[in-house]
């Protein structure tokens, strides 16, 4: 299927590229998410006479998401969760604690956009885990984990 896109899409292109995908992941992913329309005739016209407006507002989220990005930067974390003799978690911290614990420090954040390679935190001690705030600025943020004895 042809489709305009109308954001930039990690590894597909950016605004206003015309690419050819498989049908169910437009269908079912870029269209519904208002990352992309279909490339018919109308909707290439509608496009062209937005594209200004949609590059004004791509230039915008970027520009907010670098200003947060700047906040962000060395940012550490701490949680706390119980934990055993051998610096075990009784339990894991995810993206949601994560995004938890931004929020406490005045940090709007999706939790889609905390990336963490390795899964869930598992152990005692600190962790590198990613923020993609925008689909070209990723920020490493610490995560320090403290262990509560029982």
């Amino acid at each position: 299927m042809q489709i305009i896109l109308l954001e930039k899409v990690a590894n597909l292109g950016v605004l206003g590229d015309v690419v050819k995908v498989k049908d169910g992941y437009a269908r079912n992913y870029l269209i519904p998410q208002g990352k992309a329309k279909r490339a018919t005739q109308s909707n290439m016209a509608q496009f062209e006479a937005l594209r200004a407006e949609l590059e004004r507002a791509h230039a915008e989220k970027l520009a907010e998401a670098q200003a947060i990005a700047t906040k962000l930067e060395g940012l550490m974390v701490q949680i706390s969760r119980k934990a055993g003799m051998d610096g075990r978690l009784f339990g894991s911290v995810s993206n949601i604690d994560i995004v938890d614990a931004l929020e406490t420090q005045g940090f709007k954040v999706e939790r889609s956009a905390v990336r963490m390679p390795e899964g869930p935190i598992k152990q005692v001690g600190d962790s590198q885990v990613d923020v993609a705030l925008h689909s070209d600025i990723v920020v490493p943020i610490t995560v320090s984990v403290l262990g509560e004895q029982q």
